[in-house]
Order: structure tokens, then sequence, then C-alpha cells
């Protein structure tokens, strides 16, 4: 019996089966997708955890006077400024012990120039070389208004901007030392510290805390 419309002839090659899609690519396709998913979702929550938490301080403030009114009740001499401009802080001191002593403060303008200010008893070029440049530039002598006694600063500068100001006390209780005023901050700002600098006693009222400092560099 024959059906019309149907071959029958055994040589005939049947059509091929439609192509499917591959199941790898599927499969590497989604997880690439994940992979991209899970990496934005990440960052948006360090990011949003950044935002919302407590940031720390990386130049916390410190009570420079606190610490002078302790050294100065072991009679102990240090020059410090008398006060600071508003918005100005003070971020860091040290002081090692010694004879004389090693004491320094830094200090923060409201724009976060630096100042500091560096009392030891050292060659002015050491001195320079460790906190302002070794190659500094001497410029002209100054005479700013101070209370320390000293009539003569020598100017110095680098070629990234820094400025210094260095006297060697001749008479008081820091004849011989060197101090030396340095940092970012403009003339004018290392000025402003020198002239403030002081070796009164502190203001009463300031508690006489230890100094909570790191041994001098």
């Amino acid at each position: 019996m024959k059906i019309n419309g149907v071959s029958e002839d055994p040589s005939a090659t049947p059509d091929p089966a439609p192509e499917r899609p591959s199941r790898y690519d599927r499969s590497f396709r989604g997880l690439l997708a994940a992979m991209v998913a899970t990496v934005l979702f990440v960052a948006a929550y360090v990011g949003f955890r950044a935002l919302t938490r407590d940031q720390p301080d990386l130049d916390p403030d410190v009570d420079y006077a606190s610490c002078v009114a302790y050294l100065q009740g072991a009679d102990v001499t240090v020059a410090y400024p008398r006060e600071l401009p508003s918005g100005w802080r003070a971020n860091v001191i040290h002081f090692a012990r010694g004879n004389p002593p090693q004491w320094r403060v830094g200090l923060l303008t409201d724009r976060d120039a630096f100042v500091g200010v560096v009392q030891q008893k050292g060659d002015v070029d050491d001195l320079l070389s460790d906190y302002v440049d070794e190659n500094a530039r001497q410029g002209e002598d100054a005479a700013p208004a101070n209370g320390l006694g000293a009539t003569s600063w020598q100017t110095w500068s680098d070629s990234g901007g820094d400025h210094a100001f260095s006297t060697v006390l001749e008479s008081g209780p820091l004849a011989g030392q060197t101090l030396l005023v340095y940092g970012s901050a403009p003339v004018a700002d290392q000025e402003t510290v020198l002239q403030s600098l002081t070796l009164d006693p502190v203001p009463s009222g300031v508690a006489a805390n230890d100094c909570d400092t790191d041994e001098f560099s």
C-alpha cells in the first residue's frame, strides 16, 4: 500500500533538528551578570557606610597649655604661644627630657596651614635640615616684636614654599638654645606665632596635666 505525499526513498536524508541555544553560553552570561550585581551592591554598601559612620580625626587637637603648665610645675622652661588666633588649634606636641630638654609644638591655622615651634640646643643648620630643607635659602634678617628678648631673627625659605625664622637666645632661662618657627603657613602667620611666644606662667585655671606626647624625633 502506498501513501501519497510520503517518500519511501530509504536514501533520503531527514531534515536536521532545529538548533538549541548553548546551555554553557546561557550559564556564563548569568554568572557574569550576578558578579556585576554583587560588585555594585558591595560598592554601594561601602559608600553608604563611609558617609554615615563617624570618621577618625587624623589630626586630633592637643592641649599644649596644659602640658606647658605641667612642665612649669616641674621647673622646666619652654617657649609657647600665649594665645592662638580664632580657628587655630594645636595638633601635636613633643617633649624629651634632657639638659636642656627638647620641645616642639605644632599648630594648624584656620586654613589648615602648618606652623611649628622648635626649642632645643643645636646647630641651626641641623634644625633646618630636619624641619625645613637641607638646602634652605637664607633671606634678610628680621626683627619682629617678641617676648623672648630676641632682637634679630634669621629668615629662611625652600623651593617647596616653606618658610622659617631662627634665632639663638643669648640671655635668660633659654640662653644658648635655638628657637625655630617654621612651616607651610604664610610668613605673616608665622610672625603671629613668633610674636605670641612667651615664657610667662600659664594663666591660672589651666589644668596642669602630664604631657601626652611622643618622644622628640
